[in-house]
């Protein structure tokens, strides 16, 4: 199962198509079957969610944390097939990540969507996602793009409140 796991990071990482993968691992087919079996039940979210868990508790920290930060970042993409937009404040043809972090930096959530989508609508993506790790988050700080409508569809949605800051 280790060299399993580590022609899926070859891959992964590497950026390769699963067919190229070099003799020295496993038959693509055996790898890409567990990498699909393992992304379709959610254990990449869980193994995410314990080691991030367990790296808070080794610095002192509760496994769940109580705040958090978010923004969205827009990026040019290239002639790759999926779905573009066009960020007018940016002037990026491409895709926009909006993150959610805890106060250590650590990833909570993520969802990339087309350049063009607002960030309240985008935030609205991503606290759809939220799952049991964020449990215990009460407050999210934001920058001034967020205010507005969000705000009040947080406070009626979520257990958290939105702090622009």
């Amino acid at each position: 199962m280790r060299r399993v796991i580590n022609a899926i990071l070859y891959v992964v990482v590497g950026g390769i198509k699963w067919r190229m993968l070099p003799r020295e691992y496993p038959n693509w087919k055996r790898v890409y079957h567990y990498f699909r079996q393992w992304r379709d039940r959610d254990t990449w979210q869980r193994l995410h969610d314990t080691l991030r868990a367990r790296l808070r508790q080794h610095v002192g920290r509760h496994k769940h944390p109580t705040a958090g930060c978010m923004d969205s970042q827009s990026v040019k993409s290239m002639a790759i097939k999926g779905e573009r937009g066009y960020d007018v404040g940016k002037q990026v043809n491409g895709r926009k990540r909006h993150l959610l972090v805890d106060t250590l930096g650590l990833v909570l959530a993520v969802v990339v969507t087309v350049a063009s989508c607002s960030d309240p609508a985008g935030a609205r993506r991503l606290f759809r996602r939220l799952g049991g790790a964020c449990k215990k988050l009460r407050l999210i700080w934001v920058d001034g793009a967020y205010r507005g409508q969000l705000l009040e569809w947080v406070a009626a949605h979520c257990w958290f409140r939105l702090q622009p800051v």
